[in-house]
């Protein structure tokens, strides 16, 4: 028997998934419609917050107009949570109402896309990919894109690399990959990627890599990256200005960073060796002309800058000072 959902699949049965939203318009679903659907949900690993500064310089930068929203009540986990309140002397005067709403934005050229934003949907996934599906059918969306920051053992006076991933080969153009076969923990995003491939609609995302030691800091060039990656694949006119600006402040502070920390700069200095010696072995591999075999893989990278922030910590600690964890602002 079908499901609510009008269709048979090997899923579990779920409600019907419109009840999950309501468009906020009283325009007619086809004078509203866009080819492109951008998804930037807060939550999942998001390494240089790069999906939230896509999210808001797309959504600052643009004209747009909210044109539905989800239920959180039933998709979110508000224990796990805890939205901000404000206690003022003897009562409550704020509260961070949290929300979920499709914004439908216009390019430099006037050209209308659409950008899904807020906190990642604790429950319900399948039942919010279908809500997800219903609306890029209802509003005519060709390609969804996804954006968002990993955390990798690469230096940021290097290129950012970017891993891109799609439903269909002819989505993914110029892309080496830098994994094999690997076993990740999921997120809705990914699983709307899935869905939406099951069913033969394009979908394409790009994880952009982002230094280990800055992914929990803002990392403005990640967000820079991500939405040049968007506009090319979309042909949209996207305006990065005040994210370029950001940007270039997140570069001096972090160069003064290292301009006082001996320790730090050789780490980085460590990683750019690292970086140089597997660039140049991809060159030479595409010659035929060396076994790169021997080189570290990103986890063993990984561990050897976390062992020589550790190694660094214990010495520091005999001098009575401090060095910063991995994964934090240098």
């Amino acid at each position: 028997m079908a499901g609510l959902t009008g269709h048979h699949d090997e899923r579990p049965f779920v409600q019907d998934p419109n009840e999950l939203f309501q468009f906020e318009t009283d325009t007619p679903l086809q004078d509203i419609q866009a080819s492109v659907l951008v998804i930037a949900l807060e939550g999942f690993i998001d390494a240089g917050h790069t999906q939230r500064l896509v999210a808001e310089q797309l959504l600052e930068a643009h004209e747009s107009t909210v044109v539905a929203s989800f239920d959180l009540d039933q998709l979110l986990d508000y224990r796990g949570r805890r939205p901000v309140m404000v206690f003022d002397r003897d009562h409550w005067a704020s509260y961070a109402d949290p929300s979920l709403l499709l914004h439908r934005v216009t390019d430099q050229a006037g050209v209308p896309f659409l950008v899904l934003a807020g906190p990642e949907p604790d429950y319900q996934w399948e039942r919010m990919a279908e809500a997800t599906r219903s609306i890029i059918e209802a509003l005519g969306v060709e390609l969804t894109v996804m954006i968002h920051g990993i955390p990798m053992a690469v230096p940021h006076t290097r290129p950012l690399g970017v891993t891109v991933h799609g439903t269909n080969p002819r989505l993914i153009t110029g892309n080496e990959a830098s994994f094999g076969t690997v076993q990740v923990p999921g997120s809705f995003a990914s699983l709307l990627e899935y869905r939406l491939g099951e069913v033969g609609r394009d979908a394409l995302g790009f994880a952009i890599h982002v230094p280990h030691y800055l992914s929990q800091s803002e990392y403005a060039d990640a967000g820079v990256l991500g939405i040049q990656r968007l506009a090319s694949a979309t042909g949209l006119g996207l305006d990065v200005t005040a994210l370029v600006t950001v940007a270039g402040d997140n570069r001096a502070e972090i160069d003064r960073q290292l301009a006082e920390s001996d320790e730090v700069a050789a780490v980085v200095r460590a990683l750019e060796e690292q970086y140089d010696t597997f660039v140049q072995g991809r060159r030479q591999r595409s010659l035929l002309a060396t076994d790169l075999s021997d080189l570290p893989t990103a986890d063993e990278i990984g561990a050897e800058f976390e062992a020589f922030l550790q190694d660094v910590g214990d010495n520091k600690g005999d001098k009575g000072g401090e060095t910063p964890p991995p994964g934090t602002a240098i």
